[in-house]
Parts: C-alpha cells; sequence; structure tokens
C-alpha cells in the first residue's frame, strides 16, 4: 500500500490564519461586496516601470536560460555596490546569492546551518514562516515575547536569558513583521556580538530595508561579516510576483550555499534578475523612493485614525507598512472581531494570531498597502462597526 500521510513534521506547521479571512473576502468580492483590503502585506504598486522595460526588452531578445547558481554576476555587483553605498560595508559578490525570494534565502540559510533538534530563538511576536521553516529543516525554533517597552525587539539580556545548551542561532528583523519597530544601532551591534560570544549564528531579516520614514535601519553587516542577511526585491523594490530576494553568507559559508542553490533551485528566474539589474539605477530609485515618502503618509493617516478610534498603539512604526494595534478595548478574541469586521463592514485585517503567542487576542495588524482614499474609508467602515456595537 502506498503511504499517503504527511510526515510527521507537518504537524507543527501552521498555517495562516489570514488566508481564513483573505479567502472570504475574496468570495465577498465575488458576490459584489466592496473590500477595503488591509490584511496583505504587499504593495499596491505596480513594479516601477524601468524595471519592466528592462525585464521587457530582456524576454524579447528569446534567450532565457539558467544563470549561473549563485545568479548574475552584475546583479550581484549592483547590490554588493549598494551596501557599500547604504552602509559601508565591502562585501565582495561571491558571498551574495540571488535566491527565489526572501523565502528561498531562508531556506538554503536554515539547510546549510541547522542539524536536527537544534534550537533557534526567533522574536514573537514575528514573521510565522521562519519557524515553519526551521520545522521543516530539523530545527527548534524557540520562540521568545518580546514585547512593547523594548520596541518589540531583542535585547542583549533577553537572548542572554534564553540561550540554551541547544540553542544554535538568532533570528532578527529590523524593521519588522508586524511592528515595523527597528532595532537600534547599538541593540544590533550587542546582538551581534553576543551571539559571536556563544559561537551561534545571527540571521538578519533585512527585506524591509528601505521602507523607513524617520531613520535609516541598520544592517547587521556593518558591525560583522559573520552574519547571514535575508533582503528582498518585493518589498521596497516592489517586484513581489518577480519572485527575487538574496542572501549574503560569510565567506566560509559560500560554498555550502553554493551547493544548496544548485539542488535547491538550480538558479533563480532569469528574466527577473535581468529586471533588477534596473532596479538600482536613478529612474527606478526616484519612483521608489517617491512610493516610500507615500507609506509614510499612508501610515500617519491610519495611525492618527486608529488612535482617535481608541485603539492602543505603543510604538508608531519607523518602517516596513504595518501598524500592530492593540485593540483589547474592543475584545478579547481579535481573531473573531477581524472576522465579524470583514463580513458587517467590509474591512479585511490581520489577526495577531498569525504571529505567535505572544497576546495576539490583543492585537490586530493593519497593513497600510492600499491608498489613502481606501484607508480613509476603511477608518469610517472601522468607526461605524464600533458604534454598531456600543464600543464608541
Amino acid at each position: 500500500m502506498l503511504i499517503t500521510r504527511p510526515s510527521n513534521r507537518m504537524k507543527e506547521v501552521s498555517s495562516f490564519h489570514v488566508m481564513d479571512v483573505m479567502t472570504r473576502a475574496k468570495k465577498m468580492e465575488a458576490a459584489g461586496h466592496d473590500i477595503v483590503h488591509m490584511e496583505v502585506g504587499e504593495p499596491d504598486f505596480s513594479t516601477a516601470q524601468p524595471i519592466v522595460d528592462a525585464g521587457i526588452e530582456f524576454l524579447q531578445q528569446a534567450v532565457v536560460h539558467y544563470t549561473e547558481a549563485q545568479g548574475l554576476p552584475a546583479l550581484r555587483q549592483k547590490i554588493s555596490d549598494f551596501y557599500l553605498q547604504q552602509y559601508g560595508a565591502s562585501v565582495p559578490i561571491d558571498r551574495i546569492f540571488i535566491t527565489p525570494g526572501a523565502s528561498g534565502a531562508l531556506t538554503v540559510a536554515l539547510a546549510m546551518l541547522l542539524d536536527k533538534d537544534d534550537e533557534v530563538l526567533m522574536p514573537d511576536p514575528g514573521y510565522p514562516c521562519n519557524s515553519n521553516l526551521t520545522t521543516l529543516f530539523g530545527g527548534q525554533p524557540k520562540i521568545v515575547s518580546v514585547d512593547a517597552e523594548d520596541d518589540f525587539q531583542w535585547t542583549r539580556e533577553k537572548v542572554l536569558s534564553h540561550w540554551s545548551d541547544s540553542t544554535k542561532g538568532l533570528m532578527v528583523a529590523s524593521p519588522s513583521n508586524p511592528t515595523g519597530t527597528l532595532i537600534s544601532a547599538e541593540r544590533l551591534s550587542d546582538l551581534v556580538e553576543t551571539v559571536k560570544e556563544k559561537g551561534g549564528f545571527l540571521i538578519s531579516d533585512e527585506i524591509y530595508h528601505g521602507l523607513t520614514y524617520e531613520q535609516r535601519a541598520n544592517s547587521a553587516l556593518e558591525y560583522s561579516d559573520d552574519v547571514f542577511i535575508l533582503n528582498s526585491f518585493s518589498k521596497f523594490f516592489g517586484m513581489t510576483g518577480w519572485r527575487l530576494g538574496w542572501l549574503i553568507v560569510p565567506e566560509q559559508a559560500i560554498s555550502a550555499a553554493t551547493r544548496l542553490m544548485q539542488n535547491l533551485y538550480i538558479s533563480s528566474p532569469t528574466h527577473s534578475q535581468y529586471a533588477a539589474l534596473a532596479a538600482f539605477e536613478d529612474d527606478a530609485q526616484a519612483v521608489l523612493l517617491a512610493r516610500r515618502d507615500e507609506f509614510k503618509a499612508r501610515r500617519d493617516v491610519l495611525f492618527h485614525g486608529l488612535e482617535e478610534l481608541g485603539f492602543v498603539i505603543e510604538h508608531k512604526p519607523q518602517g516596513a507598512f504595518y501598524i500592530y494595534a492593540d485593540c483589547s478595548a474592543f475584545t478579547d478574541d481579535s481573531y473573531a472581531f477581524a472576522l465579524e469586521l470583514l463580513e458587517q463592514q467590509g474591512v479585511a485585517v490581520t489577526p495577531g494570531i498569525d504571529f505567535g503567542r505572544n497576546k495576539p487576542e490583543r492585537y490586530l495588524r493593519f497593513a497600510y498597502t492600499t491608498s489613502r482614499q481606501q484607508i480613509e474609508l476603511g477608518l469610517t467602515r472601522i468607526k461605524a462597526f464600533l458604534v454598531s456595537k456600543g464600543l464608541v
């Protein structure tokens, strides 16, 4: 008899509860309902035209073959130049790998770093795929609550208090999903040094770099070459459907990362890589920086609107495009609240349960990846929902 049941480790892989919200929202739209989407972590802008034009120009040559496993040398050079310009960090192109999205970068990093039952410290709230992929590669995600008083970010003291004999590494995200908070330069430097002292690895999720509003984000590469950097063309660069990201590894990990890229992916999408060459040019950058300014304006509209309605936001987000709002003044079940808000007012938001076990029933994530007009409409509908419940 054929074995058809999933592996035991699949029992530990959780689903996205926001998908329930999205599926219902799509069904309501198909039935003629107007939906305000603030649940999706995807920029609503189309890919910047200079990037599209570069992709079309390449495709018209009708010569679309594999690249080398590490990716186009020209694109890796662009990324190397970018790190020198933005962070003062010198990164040889041999340490840069072009991957199928940041998720592809994370799979390569975890595959090379984890042995069975190795612990990886991860913040809660945090992005759920990180723990799921750690489980798939035989590791043990050790989820640690990070709190508002620490900007929902790691401190040296918290890392040291949770590091055990089984712990092999630490994941850091700045700006973070879902909170949009940054790690200060001093604290990030401390974390890099702490992990070095413990003889572990540090994976720095930097996919929202570029989308910061009052100050720039710091890269872990500013403090050490012995770190693993995840980044993506999806967020600041607005290329979600092109499925392209990158991984930067220490010199001693180049061979392992190359072998994994060869076996897991052969190479990343060739047409996407040629399109991405244009993303660093001045005309594309002008478009992307203008869009960043628009995200800042959207953040401000949503932030002030939610506060006026009575949501508690411990920290105004400094980056990404999310607000993580405490809704406990209105409900003790944010998941039920999100579903009811969708059904009654056509506003789709993400419940906190998708981001961990740290008081998720108190929180909703609002994505400001839609227009200011739609955000204002969403706020009007949320107010009507609260009024109908006698909550304001």
